[in-house]
């Protein structure tokens, strides 16, 4: 059986209880779930089939949803206007992450990749949702990012606990991954 297809509510109440969710953002389905609930973070990576230690990336509707998680005191003025006057949009920045950020979201590292969406459905979900999501691509790790929800693995829908009813933003590709502190793409 496959998972459910939902509206914004449904949507935002399966991640609150802990779900795995399909979603589209600017270029590619997404997977998410809470990045504070380790049970589902390490479900969603299992489903995916990526190692912990990598981090995920998080998706935000609004700045604030960002500040739990970003350790804006150790970001550079000139960093952090770098950073804001590219949101919101596919634009997704590695920053230094607060101390008390869980290591299941930072992996092995002392930083969190994180954006601001500008897609109407990611603003929606997380305001209804109330805070970030993680963002990783709805694919099997090593297989390409999907554009179309009628191209979701198999696999991957099976397993999950729904799909938010919508289309991507028609940008092609995964959003640009860049680090705040140099301005140095990391991936185009």
């Amino acid at each position: 059986m496959t998972a459910p297809v939902l509206d914004i509510p449904a949507a935002a109440a399966l991640l609150a209880r802990g779900g795995v969710l399909a979603y589209p953002t600017e270029g590619v389905w997404g997977l998410g779930c809470d990045p504070f609930d380790r049970a589902a973070v390490e479900r969603l990576l299992d489903i995916k089939q990526r190692p912990v230690d990598k981090g995920v990336i998080l998706i935000a509707g609004a700045l604030a949803q960002l500040d739990a998680i970003v350790d804006w005191a150790h970001l550079p003025d000139a960093a952090r206007e770098r950073v804001t006057d590219s949101w919101p949009g596919p634009n997704t920045w590695v920053m230094p992450a607060r101390a008390d950020v869980p290591t299941w979201i930072t992996g092995v590292h002392a930083s969190v990749a994180v954006r601001v969406s500008a897609h109407t459905d990611v603003v929606a979900l997380c305001a209804a949702f109330g805070g970030a999501l993680v963002s990783t691509s709805a694919n099997l790790t090593g297989e390409p990012a999907v554009a179309d929800r009628d191209a979701l693995d198999l696999r991957l829908l099976t397993r999950i606990d729904g799909v938010l009813d919508g289309a991507t933003g028609g940008r092609t590709g995964p959003s640009t991954i860049r680090d705040a502190l140099s301005g140095d793409i990391l991936r185009a």
